[in-house]
């Protein structure tokens, strides 16, 4: 069942990508204009124009982005010690490992670059915590390197501490996630719990921004107390309302939608 539902929002993903519209309008214009239908061609050229001018304004995608990104607000971790975390969890979705990797012997990171940076950085400032890495791959055909492995490489030369490090690599998407690595936060909950003689304490938990909202409500279903560490941010306080870039709005649609529908996805699947 979960295969099913990775396969089918897939298939989802493709239909809600802004630009694949674009073609479809393009291609339907010029079916029109074989079958000698001006009046359909126009109208399905005017949808791509449409829709491209729709992406590429700005506040159009900033104004679902920038709600999402600010469903979870940050946490101040400068009044808060080491001694108040179980752990640190590290979604994946950041890294290109698969063939590439492979091929080129080299592990390369996407534009959510920031939540390997930051996790670098709290496994440093933390260097007693136990961390975790979640993820496989979110292709349909996964070839080579996981994610987990490749961050794995990533922790190695970077000359970071392993004796606290864990991962996990058979995750598809966050349920995924969440669901292969709650034995492991249990495990190593009681652990702490065992070693302190106090109780279970909450994990920090790094993913982007736009994708904490629905993160939380994963982890909350399952029962597992998190503290939100969200980054990589693509909005700010005020929206440009003057600001047309294709590829930021692209960016910023694929983000929006795609949190918006796996939310609707999840609640009607009683994921969250």
């Amino acid at each position: 069942m979960d295969t099913l539902f990775f396969v089918f929002s897939k298939i989802v993903q493709f239909c809600i990508e802004p630009l694949n519209w674009v073609i479809v309008f393009v291609l339907l214009s010029l079916l029109f204009m074989g079958l000698r239908k001006p009046h359909l061609c126009r109208r399905f050229l005017l949808l791509a124009l449409a829709d491209l001018f729709i992406v590429a304004w700005l506040p159009t995608s900033e104004v679902f982005l920038r709600a999402l990104e600010d469903a979870a607000p940050k946490v101040n971790l400068a009044q808060m010690s080491e001694k108040d975390f179980g752990g640190i969890i590290i979604l994946g979705g950041a890294i290109e490992g698969g063939e590439i990797a492979w091929d080129r012997g080299e592990v390369s990171i996407y534009s959510s670059a920031e939540r390997v940076t930051k996790a670098f950085e709290l496994i440093r400032k933390y260097p007693d915590l136990p961390f975790i890495f979640s993820g496989f791959s979110g292709r349909l055909s996964p070839i080579g390197m996981s994610e987990a492995d490749a961050f794995k490489q990533l922790v190695l030369e970077q000359g970071l501490p392993e004796t606290n490090a864990h991962y996990e690599n058979q995750s598809r998407n966050t349920y995924e996630n969440v669901l292969y690595m709650k034995p492991m936060i249990l495990e190593l909950g009681a652990q702490g719990v065992a070693q302190a003689d106090q109780s279970p304490k909450p994990w920090l938990l790094i993913t982007s921004a736009s994708h904490m909202y629905r993160s939380l409500k994963i982890f909350q279903k399952q029962g597992i107390e998190v503290i939100p560490i969200p980054v990589d941010y693509q909005t700010g306080h005020r929206l440009r309302w003057g600001r047309f870039d294709l590829e930021d709005g692209v960016q910023n649609w694929n983000k929006s939608m795609h949190e918006l529908i796996g939310l609707l996805a999840y609640w009607i699947t009683g994921k969250i």
